[in-house]
């Protein structure tokens, strides 16, 4: 039986994709590089803040000092903005209502710096009980790397692997839970494709919050 679910943030649980490009265009626009379509950014985000901005940056003007410049005005911007238009998708707060009266729990695993997913999260999800909420952090690895879902882990005693599913939207969704040796369910909703995440085998292939019950409560 599932104890525990670990959500990705951004494009699971959440829609952020319009303030996210909004923030990072206007860094982009204020350190006088060329914008970005909005649906160029699908396949930026996933991997960091960071990243993000690294590779938003047109190759001939990569540089690590304008990379640093993005960011700074992203993070700035961005943490005034973060809540403009971004919105839980479609039956996320009826399948957590659901999961929960059958006593499972939640926690959140996302490569968004942790000051942004906590805010986000208490703004939009702030009447259920995540045991955890982990987001990048100074000094800690970013997904795909396992580590942040073993931490979410230790917020219930005694849970084993067998316990958990992981879900998300990307190929470093997939490849953390792999990495962590848990079921994965990959949701097609969000910001990648699902071939790319049926490239990973997942546990699940899911259309719909309401599957994402059904997975679960049924296995």
């Amino acid at each position: 039986m599932v104890k525990l679910v670990i959500f990705d943030l951004d494009g699971t649980l959440i829609d952020t994709m319009e303030d996210i490009a909004g923030a990072c265009n206007h860094a982009l626009e204020a350190c006088g590089c060329p914008v970005r379509r909005l649906d160029e950014y699908n396949m930026l985000v996933g991997r960091g803040i960071m990243n993000l901005c690294r590779y938003a940056v047109a190759e001939e003007m990569r540089t690590e000092e304008m990379v640093r410049n993005v960011y700074g005005q992203f993070v700035a911007y961005y943490s005034e903005h973060l809540c403009d238009k971004t919105k839980p998708y479609p039956g996320i707060y009826d399948m957590l209502d659901a999961l929960s009266e059958k006593g499972i729990a939640f926690a959140v695993a996302s490569n968004k710096y942790q000051e942004g997913a906590e805010v986000l999260m208490d703004k939009l999800f702030g009447k259920y009980n995540f045991v955890s909420i982990l987001g990048q952090r100074e000094g800690q690895p970013i997904k795909p790397d396992p580590q942040i879902v073993i931490e979410a882990m230790s917020a219930i005693e005694g849970i084993t692997k067998e316990d958990v599913v992981y879900c998300g939207d990307s190929d470093v969704d997939m490849q953390t839970g792999i990495n962590a040796g848990v079921r994965t369910i990959g949701v097609t909703w969000g910001f990648r494709t699902r071939e790319e995440l049926a490239s990973y085998s997942p546990w699940m292939l899911v259309d719909s919050a309401e599957d994402i019950c059904k997975a679960i409560l049924t296995e």
